[in-house]
Formats: structure tokens, sequence, C-alpha cells
């Protein structure tokens, strides 16, 4: 299990969403990347890495991805999200889509709401490339 977590690809950031629905991650073509304990990051391996870290890097999208991801089912609607963090709809909207296009959540439109899901493979990603040899 431990081998299969080192060699896990990093999250790719997803092309800008739409409306219509949520990426489909599974069909996402995701690059392979070395843990940094093994072997340098490429220039594309860091680009990549850094779109995350970025999207992650701001207090109110730590929060929302942490209440999404406690959230029952692993997901929110952006109407239970925007009262707890204190900020305006637009810009937990804003917010939201910048943590959608790193590909640590996911979007679907239903009526006039939009609902974002975890994506836990991501974060397990994520973390593998910080994983020390063992």
């Amino acid at each position: 299990m431990l081998d299969d977590m080192a060699t896990a690809p990093l999250p790719t950031p997803l092309p800008p969403s739409t409306d219509s629905e949520a990426p489909d991650l599974a069909g996402t073509p995701a690059a392979c990347c070395t843990p940094l304990t093994r072997a340098p990051l490429s220039a594309e391996e860091a680009d990549r890495l850094v779109t995350v870290l970025k999207a992650i890097a701001v207090p109110a999208r730590l929060r929302l991805l942490s209440m999404i991801y406690a959230h029952e089912d692993g997901e929110a609607c952006v109407c239970e999200l925007t009262e707890p963090l204190g900020l305006s709809q637009p810009t937990v909207s804003h917010h939201l889509k910048v943590l959608v296009d790193a590909g640590l959540i996911t979007r679907d439109k239903r009526g006039v709401w939009a609902y974002y899901r975890a994506v836990p493979h991501a974060l397990t990603a994520l973390a593998t490339v910080f994983a020390p040899l063992q």
C-alpha cells in the first residue's frame, strides 16, 4: 500500500470549469510525479504542484476544502458554505472555482445551486509528493 501511495500521480489542474457539469477526474490525464524525496521535480511537475499549493495557500480556500471534506458524503452546496465562512457568495464561489481548477474538488450544478464534492485521491497524491523515503 505504501508503494502505491509513493507512485500516485499529482492532481492535474483542470481546465476552467463550466456550469454544465462536474469534470470527470477519472478521465483527466495525470502525469506521474516523483516524490520530492526521491528525485528532483521536472519543470512541468513543479508548475502543476505550484498550482495546487497556491489553491490551498489561501486561508479561506483551505477552510472551504476542510468544510467540504467534513460535510456529510463529502459534498456541500455553495449555499451551505457562505455563512460559516463569513464571506459574500461571489467571493466564496471564486475561491471554490480555484479549488475546482486545481483538481481538489468537483462542481455539479443542480438548478440554481452548485454542489461541490471532495476528490480524496487528490489530497492523497499531494501528500505523497512530500512523503519521506521509507
